[in-house]
């Protein structure tokens, strides 16, 4: 059950999907974006329709709410199946808004992350765009990681942010990253320096293990969108297990799992399935809203 503070994360049947956003876009009550600069980060990194379902080429029409100026970036994110072909057939989105592929921005187009604090060894260099921005969208998917990550959803996301090398000495983060027993909570920090107005998850389908390139498909047919990330997460995990997916993510509490923790404790979101409320928006994803909740409050 949650509490009355909770954060919100709103969930509704995908069957229309330019009405599902729009009301979700309602339900959230962002400010206006009028004449604001708007960052979107993608998740789109190979070119399986269903990875892509949240981030990659179907996802511009229905995400084209904010009426300010809007720049996409997309990068690989480090994960061994890159999009390089997808990436330079679009450089210009819906709207005429700009796509930068980050993986080609100079090095005055990215700021330097100390390491105080993080486990990443000597911090990392994150893309300017994002944290210059007036407001910052983000669209991710719903699937799980082999590669370490377990997940990947709103909080992993954002390693595509993060310089593949720094351009001074070519040192190479996502080696480190990938390589680190602390992973995890590694691609949690990156989350406390990457602002994010909304987060747009797409379950219209997803991975229910494999991941994140390919693997067992699932069909939600729902979208969900917050503006607390791990409260977001959280949700997603929920889903998976809903449809059964790897030890990994079955296993233990959701609020014990590594990058909900570490996210919690960095103050990036809510740290308790108590603090999180599911709210369906229509009748058709009620039940499944309904079980979501029972698997969260069953693993708090």
């Amino acid at each position: 059950m949650a509490s009355p503070a909770a954060s919100e994360v709103y969930i509704i049947d995908a069957s229309d999907r330019n009405h599902a956003v729009e009301a979700l876009w309602h339900e959230v009550g962002l400010p206006s974006f009028d004449d604001k600069t708007v960052a979107v980060k993608a998740n789109f990194n190979s070119d399986d329709p269903s990875r892509d379902a949240g981030g990659g080429p179907r996802a511009g029409p229905e995400c084209r709410r904010p009426d300010g100026p809007a720049r996409g970036a997309e990068r690989d994110g480090g994960d061994p199946h890159g999009a390089e072909e997808p990436r330079r057939r679009r450089r210009r989105g819906p709207g005429g808004a700009e796509v930068v592929a980050l993986d080609a921005l100079p090095p005055e187009g990215w700021e330097a992350i100390p390491s105080d604090g993080l486990h990443w060894q000597r911090g990392f260099l994150i893309a300017r765009i994002f944290r210059a921005a007036d407001a910052v969208v983000q669209t991710c998917c719903l699937k799980t990681h082999r590669f370490g990550g377990h997940v990947s959803l709103s909080l992993k996301n954002p390693v595509g942010v993060v310089a593949k090398r720094d351009p001074a000495d070519g040192y190479n983060y996502m080696a480190e990253l990938h390589s680190s027993p602390h992973q995890r909570r590694m691609i949690a920090e990156i989350n406390r320096f990457f602002p994010c107005d909304i987060a747009i998850l797409d379950a219209t389908e997803g991975f229910s293990t494999g991941g994140p390139e390919q693997g067992n498909r699932i069909a939600p047919n729902v979208i969900l969108a917050s503006t607390d990330r791990v409260a977001l997460d959280a949700a997603g995990i929920a889903l998976l297990r809903h449809y059964g997916s790897t030890p990994e993510v079955m296993r233990g509490r959701i609020f014990g799992m590594d990058p909900i923790v570490r996210a919690a404790e960095l103050g990036i979101g809510v740290k308790s399935a108590q603090d999180l409320r599911l709210v369906a928006l229509d009748s058709e994803s009620k039940d499944l809203v309904l079980d979501m909740r029972r698997i969260l409050d069953q693993t708090a």
